[in-house]
């Protein structure tokens, strides 16, 4: 019975009207090609209780030689700030919150949620919406988080 639930819930969410939060600056192809970087859709999505958020960084950034600055936040459906991913493979380290920190060289990234809040909480099943900002201009697709 609890299976048959996340299964309904999954495809309520699946099946609910697109809603495109302020922040989130287009959807299709080539708005998220535009800017220089690539918010990818996260993996596994729905997810339980961890997900990977992976972005691109092209070359085209790093034109001028200097390196961008890039955050990350994850929003509810009210946009609500709830959590800020971890950096992976960082520079600075495993684990850096992915605050207003410096890249150097275009790629593929990668960033970490645990499917935790501010406060340490596990979030709730529901839709939510990670943000990528890049040199001030931000990106943001949709995250299904299922229990």
């Amino acid at each position: 019975m609890r299976r048959l639930s996340r299964v309904v819930l999954v495809l309520l969410l699946m099946s609910a009207p697109a809603f495109t939060p302020a922040f989130a600056q287009g959807t299709g192809q080539d708005e998220q090609e535009s800017g220089g970087f690539i918010l990818e859709q996260n993996y596994p999505n729905p997810f339980n209780p961890e997900t990977r958020i992976p972005f691109v960084l092209n070359e085209e950034l790093f034109a001028d030689g200097r390196p961008v600055v890039v955050s990350m936040r994850i929003f509810n459906l009210i946009r609500q700030p709830v959590a800020v991913p971890q950096a992976l493979n960082h520079p600075m380290g495993q684990g850096v919150l992915l605050t207003q920190l410096e890249y150097d060289r275009p790629g593929r990234h990668e960033a970490f949620w645990d499917g935790r809040d501010f406060g340490g909480a596990t979030v709730a099943s529901g839709i939510y919406w990670v943000q990528l900002t890049v040199n001030g201009i931000s990106k943001a697709k949709k995250i299904i988080v299922t229990k």
